[in-house]
């Protein structure tokens, strides 16, 4: 399973507040610096943004380093959707034989597999009595830089 066995920290999204931030508009150069030109701003909200099925979306903070291959951290925050289709290459929050972990599905004629995105780790082969919940897939991750 994940390092030590750790389970993931759920949490769920706050939808009684809206709170919007600046927004700019024309992009940031990620090379030299433009010219000043009037930077028309606007407002976005990252509720609306991110989330698009509320009352299916929850958080979990990833533990554990897995995963990081494909960019998942330890300490990173996941957006999960309940309600999005559990389809192969997807990476998923999965409930199995009792405690959570977040893999890639590799669906095929072998079966599935929860595949980990890093070589410390080893793909688990879910077999018949393994008891398994696709608890949702993750759609966003939110990292400190």
């Amino acid at each position: 399973m994940d390092d030590k066995k750790r389970n993931l920290q759920f949490f769920k999204p706050d939808k009684t507040t809206r709170s919007s931030l600046e927004l700019v508009d024309g992009g940031i150069s990620a090379g030299f610096p433009s010219p000043a030109e009037d930077f028309k701003e606007t407002r976005i909200d990252l509720n609306k943004e991110l989330i698009k099925n509320t009352e299916a979306t929850f958080y979990a903070r990833v533990s554990g380093q897995s995963m990081e291959g494909a960019g998942l951290d330890d300490g990173d925050l996941l957006i999960i959707d309940k309600s999005l289709e559990p389809i192969d290459g997807k990476i998923a929050v999965c409930f199995i034989d009792g405690e959570f972990t977040v893999k890639r599905l590799k669906i095929g004629k072998e079966g599935l597999l929860l595949m980990p995105e890093n070589k410390k780790y080893k793909p688990l082969k879910i077999e018949e009595e393994n008891k398994l919940i696709i608890w949702g897939i993750v759609t966003y991750v939110i990292k400190k830089v």
